[in-house]
Protein backbone atom coordinates (compact mmCIF):
# COMPACT_ATOMS: atom_id res chain seq x y z
CA UNK A 1 0.00 0.00 0.00
CA UNK A 2 1.40 3.61 -0.71
CA UNK A 3 1.07 5.56 2.26
CA UNK A 4 1.65 9.33 1.70
CA UNK A 5 5.31 9.59 2.47
CA UNK A 6 6.02 6.91 -0.02
CA UNK A 7 4.46 8.87 -2.78
CA UNK A 8 6.14 12.04 -1.76
CA UNK A 9 9.52 9.83 -1.72
CA UNK A 10 9.08 8.83 -4.95
CA UNK A 11 8.05 12.01 -6.69
CA UNK A 12 11.19 13.56 -5.48
CA UNK A 13 13.61 11.22 -6.13
CA UNK A 14 12.44 11.39 -9.39
CA UNK A 15 12.58 14.52 -9.68
CA UNK A 16 16.40 14.33 -8.32
CA UNK A 17 16.86 11.92 -11.49
CA UNK A 18 15.78 13.72 -13.51
CA UNK A 19 17.97 16.80 -13.22
CA UNK A 20 20.64 14.56 -12.67
CA UNK A 21 20.69 12.87 -15.73
CA UNK A 22 20.19 16.53 -18.00
CA UNK A 23 22.84 17.73 -16.10
CA UNK A 24 25.60 14.98 -16.71
CA UNK A 25 23.79 14.79 -20.58
CA UNK A 26 24.92 18.69 -20.49
CA UNK A 27 28.79 17.94 -19.06
CA UNK A 28 29.17 15.00 -21.45
CA UNK A 29 27.57 16.40 -24.45
CA UNK A 30 30.66 17.90 -25.28
CA UNK A 31 32.89 15.02 -25.33
CA UNK A 32 30.24 12.54 -26.94
CA UNK A 33 30.24 15.12 -30.10
CA UNK A 34 34.32 13.93 -30.44
CA UNK A 35 34.22 10.39 -29.26
CA UNK A 36 31.15 9.01 -31.09
CA UNK A 37 30.77 11.22 -34.08
CA UNK A 38 29.02 8.32 -36.25
CA UNK A 39 26.99 6.96 -33.69
CA UNK A 40 23.54 8.36 -35.19
CA UNK A 41 24.40 6.44 -38.79
CA UNK A 42 24.99 3.87 -37.41
CA UNK A 43 21.97 3.28 -35.10
CA UNK A 44 19.69 4.17 -38.39
CA UNK A 45 21.44 1.45 -40.33
CA UNK A 46 21.14 -0.96 -37.46
CA UNK A 47 16.89 -0.25 -37.50
CA UNK A 48 17.08 -0.58 -41.41
CA UNK A 49 18.57 -3.78 -41.28
CA UNK A 50 16.53 -5.43 -38.54
CA UNK A 51 13.35 -3.73 -40.36
CA UNK A 52 14.49 -5.24 -43.38
CA UNK A 53 14.84 -8.70 -41.45
CA UNK A 54 11.40 -8.44 -39.87
CA UNK A 55 9.83 -7.65 -43.22
CA UNK A 56 11.45 -10.44 -44.92
CA UNK A 57 10.20 -13.33 -42.12
CA UNK A 58 6.72 -11.41 -42.22
CA UNK A 59 6.31 -11.95 -46.04
CA UNK A 60 8.20 -14.82 -46.75
CA UNK A 61 5.37 -17.25 -45.69
CA UNK A 62 2.87 -15.62 -48.53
Amino acid sequence: MLTTGKIIFALGFFVVFVIAMFWSYRKDSFIDKIHFKGASRILVITILVILLMVLYVKFRSH
